[in-house]
Order: structure tokens, then C-alpha cells, then sequence
């Protein structure tokens, strides 16, 4: 009998050991780490930030070929970086997942992800603050990959992660900004060359050329707006994380 109730209790501890990161802040936590995903909108809108110049590139003259290649160049060097920065924030929301038991996280792969660190593209407004913010960032998530998965290491992570989350989703929303700028700007070429040059064609001897451009010119026009809604939904998405961060912190006693 006694040894029947030894057994029991072994198992009631173990079963309350089992649920020890099931509370509801736990909870939570895991909760805000499922968003995660949502931030796939501005990865989508880095890569075709990237890609400007081979969309541009046969509508425009030679003169503003010139220096819309040299921007193009700019660019490719800025963009590792720029895509960076949603990896830290999605690698520091799944560090947190993990720590409040959820194992579904692969932290030896989001920490090799991380990289080297970046640098400053002031032009870009990715400024000298939000490099360090994301060198400080990378550094929690690495140190935070080894720690075991319990409550006080949730509350140490975000405890330090405070400031630095803030400045780097701050830069992403500087970066979504300049890439619906160049957008607009994109689409201003695109659409201004198709604009200038439809009058010119005959409607007899062009009737095919004539139809592919206006063509494209309507496909072009649902492009833009397409991403002009996309761009809008990776702001709102930034801005939805940014508050669940605050109420998650609020959930947490301040030292």
C-alpha cells in the first residue's frame, strides 16, 4: 500500500513538473511566438525591394539608367542586412517560445541564421542605434538558446530584450517606408514611359503592340495597388507584435 502510494506521488510530481510551463503567462508567451510568422510580409517586401531595377530597368531612359543602376548596386549590399533584421525579431520571438515550453523551435538553426551582424545604411535610415540594437538582440537570443525552459529565463529575456526589440522594429518600419517610396517611385516610371509613348502608336499599323501595352499597362496599374495593400499589412503586422510585446511585458513584474 505504501509503496502504491509512493507511486502516486512520484507521478502527481512529475505530472506538476510536466505543467510547470503551462501557466498563463506561459501561455502567452507561446502565444506571441506563434506571430511570428506574420512578420513573412516584410521579407517578401525586402527581397522585392532588392529586385527594383530588373523590374525598372526596360522602361527607362539612359540617363536614368545610369543612376538607377548605381542605386541598384546600393541596394544589393544593403539587403542582406535589411532582411537581418526579421530574422533576429523572429529568432527572439522563438527563443521565448522555447523557454516557455514550447519545443518546437530549432534555436541551433535561428542563432547560425543571425549571421555576423550589420551595418549602418544611413541613406536607408538604418542608423548606427539600430545596428546595436541588433547586436545586442542576436547576443540575448545566442545566450538565451542555452538556458533551460522555465519562467525566470522567459522574464530575463525580455527584461533585456526591452530596448533592443523596440529599436529593431523601429527599423523595420523605417525600412517598409523607403521600400513603399521606391515603389512609388517604380510604378512613376513604369507607368509614366507606357503613358508617354501609348499616343504614339498607330492603331493600324501597332494594333498588336498597341493592345500588349495597355496590357500591361492595366496589369502594372493592380501591381502597384497589390503591393501598396501589402506593404500596409507588414506595417500593421509590425505594429500588432509590437503591441503584444508590451502587454506581455506588462504581464511580468518589473525588477
Amino acid at each position: 500500500m505504501k509503496t502504491t502510494r509512493v507511486f502516486l506521488l512520484l507521478g502527481l510530481l512529475a505530472l506538476l513538473g510536466g505543467c510547470a510551463g503551462s501557466t498563463p503567462r506561459m501561455a502567452a508567451v507561446r502565444s506571441f511566438a506563434a506571430q511570428a510568422p506574420q512578420l513573412g510580409a516584410y521579407h517578401e517586401l525586402t527581397e522585392r525591394y532588392r529586385n527594383t531595377y530588373q523590374r525598372e530597368q526596360p522602361f527607362l531612359s539612359a540617363s536614368a539608367d545610369a543612376r538607377e543602376r548605381e542605386l541598384d548596386r546600393q541596394r544589393q549590399a544593403a539587403c542582406d542586412d535589411f532582411a537581418q533584421l526579421q530574422r533576429g525579431v523572429q529568432a527572439y520571438m522563438q527563443a521565448l517560445g522555447r523557454l516557455a515550453g514550447d519545443g518546437a523551435y530549432d534555436m541551433e538553426d535561428q542563432v547560425k541564421s543571425l549571421g555576423d551582424g550589420i551595418k549602418a545604411w544611413p541613406d536607408s535610415g538604418l542608423s548606427e542605434h539600430h545596428v546595436s540594437a541588433y547586436a545586442g538582440l542576436t547576443r540575448l537570443v545566442a545566450r538565451a538558446a542555452t538556458r533551460p525552459m522555465q519562467e525566470a529565463a522567459v522574464q530575463q529575456l525580455m527584461r533585456d530584450g526591452r530596448s533592443s526589440v523596440q529599436q529593431v522594429l523601429e527599423a523595420m518600419h523605417i525600412l517598409l517606408t523607403l521600400y513603399g517610396k521606391t515603389s512609388d517611385n517604380e510604378e512613376k516610371i513604369v507607368l509614366g514611359m507606357l503613358e508617354t509613348e501609348l499616343p504614339f502608336l498607330d492603331p493600324r499599323r501597332d494594333r498588336l503592340l498597341q493592345a500588349l501595352a495597355r496590357s500591361q499597362q492595366h496589369d502594372k496599374r493592380v501591381e502597384y495597388h497589390l503591393i501598396a495593400a501589402r506593404n500596409a499589412l507588414a506595417q500593421k503586422n509590425l505594429a500588432a507584435i509590437e503591441q503584444s510585446h508590451r502587454m506581455l511585458l506588462d504581464q511580468f513584474p518589473h525588477p
